[in-house]
């Protein structure tokens, strides 16, 4: 996966990698294993890895521990990092699939989590876990609430129209970061700041929001 160069993980001869993009209906037809075996191993390995981290800041207790971990390992947060390293286009599905869902391309990603793990070792999943998924965490990004999705309810009764635009960018290659202002009928209501363009997109519908209600 040429993606995954970026964060210094090369897995181009890896055959675990290959039983990882495996969905169960390409599996059964070809008669291979699929990636559910790597998914239940990364599932631990990330679990792990979110863990150790929030362990480390030592400002929450065991509660606020696990609330924090839940929420960026849910499925959500799993498909939303598959998503920045383009990870659905690399899965290969059965002849009755057109493409994989969203459960599907969350688990895969544990599964590659797991891949990793077993060919280069915990250290380059942290790694990983540190260039990819902190900047969520330290943006308190809420995976478990869709903002974009709830302005939109808001606005559709009204048969508004709401645009969102990238108005600044920035950073270096390794840490980028993008500002988005979110405009209901030309009017700008939200901005907001991620290190990808659908995490700013977030940001600034939750600020449309409150001004909306």
């Amino acid at each position: 996966m040429k993606t995954l160069e970026k964060y210094g993980i090369n897995l181009e001869n890896s055959k675990l990698l290959q039983v990882a993009l495996t969905h169960t209906s390409y599996a059964n037809e070809h008669n291979l294993e699929s990636y559910e075996r790597l998914e239940f191993l990364g599932d631990a390995v990330l679990e792990l890895v979110c863990s150790d981290y929030i362990y480390k800041k030592g400002k929450y207790n065991e509660g606020e521990m696990s609330r924090k971990r839940s929420l960026y390992v849910c499925e959500n947060a799993l498909y939303e990092y598959s998503k920045d390293i383009d990870l659905q286009k690399y899965i290969k599905v059965g002849n009755g699939i057109k493409e994989a869902n969203k459960t599907v391309i969350a688990d895969v990603f544990e599964a590659v989590i797991g891949t990793i793990y077993l060919e280069l070792g915990l250290e380059k999943v942290t790694n990983l876990f540190n260039k990819l998924i902190v900047p969520y965490i330290e943006s308190d990004t809420d995976f478990l609430m869709d903002y974009k999705s709830t302005l939109q309810e808001l606005v559709q009764t009204e048969k508004k129209s709401v645009e969102y635009q990238v108005i600044k960018e920035g950073g270096p290659a390794h840490k980028k970061y993008f500002v988005v202002n979110v405009s209901v009928d030309g009017i700008v209501y939200g901005t907001g700041k991620g290190s990808s363009k659908k995490e700013a997109e977030q940001h600034a519908a939750k600020e449309a929001i409150k001004k909306q209600a």
